[in-house]
């Protein structure tokens, strides 16, 4: 079976106030830290597709040593269509992931970059998110119609935060998660995302975009 890029959206949402000093409890002072649940095993997702407990374990102790314990467990905002992680859109680190029952948590620094600045103006504005995880690997169909299971030669690459998510539950909220799939949404808000996005890069009166 051939690798093939795999993304997943799963619930994420923030857990304590969004502040500038969110992230002491880290050892970052001033530094602006989410966290919430990354990614669930064994359970089918809207797309189908289950993640058996063992294979994300291993993937998470080898995403610990490799990337957390090197401080450089980075995501983008929004996916690309790569198994790359691309330094010019980077917008924030993951500091810590631990399991509560078969959810993976993790906690998120958001950096200080042009796309972290977007990213925690969305936050503040209380836009709804999402994150997702990319990874490369292949996909076994089982005997239950339309469900595929993740096998052993998958390799966790990161997470992202992204706008649209189209999984159940798939969305960060500043103060609940949101259970149901959000297929409809108003004008207004993307106008909302539009400015705030539009503010950030044309801070100085030169857009960049």
């Amino acid at each position: 079976m051939s690798k093939q890029l795999i993304v997943e959206y799963m619930p994420f949402t923030p857990i304590g106030s969004l502040t500038e000093s969110s992230g002491a409890a880290y050892g970052i002072p001033g530094g602006f830290v989410v966290q919430g649940v990354l990614q669930r095993a064994g359970e089918k997702n809207q797309n189908g597709r289950v993640y058996p407990r063992s294979i994300l374990q291993r993937e998470c102790m080898r995403y610990q040593k490799e990337f957390i314990d090197q401080h450089r467990a980075l995501g983008e905002l929004d996916h690309p269509e790569s198994s790359v992680v691309n330094l010019n859109n980077v917008s924030h680190n993951v500091l810590k992931i631990w399991w509560d029952g078969d959810d993976l948590k993790g906690a998120v620094q958001i950096l200080e970059t042009p796309s972290g600045n977007i990213l925690k103006a969305l936050f503040k504005a209380g836009i709804t998110l999402g994150i997702s995880s990319r990874g490369l690997g292949s996909v076994k169909e089982l005997r239950n119609e339309g469900t595929v299971e993740v096998q052993e030669d998958f390799e966790l690459i990161c997470w992202d935060f992204v706008s649209n998510p189209s999984t159940h539950g798939a969305f960060m909220r500043r103060t609940h998660m949101n259970e149901s799939v959000n297929k409809t949404i108003k004008p207004s808000k993307y106008d909302k995302v539009h400015d705030i996005i539009t503010s950030i890069l044309c801070e100085d009166g030169k857009c960049r975009i």
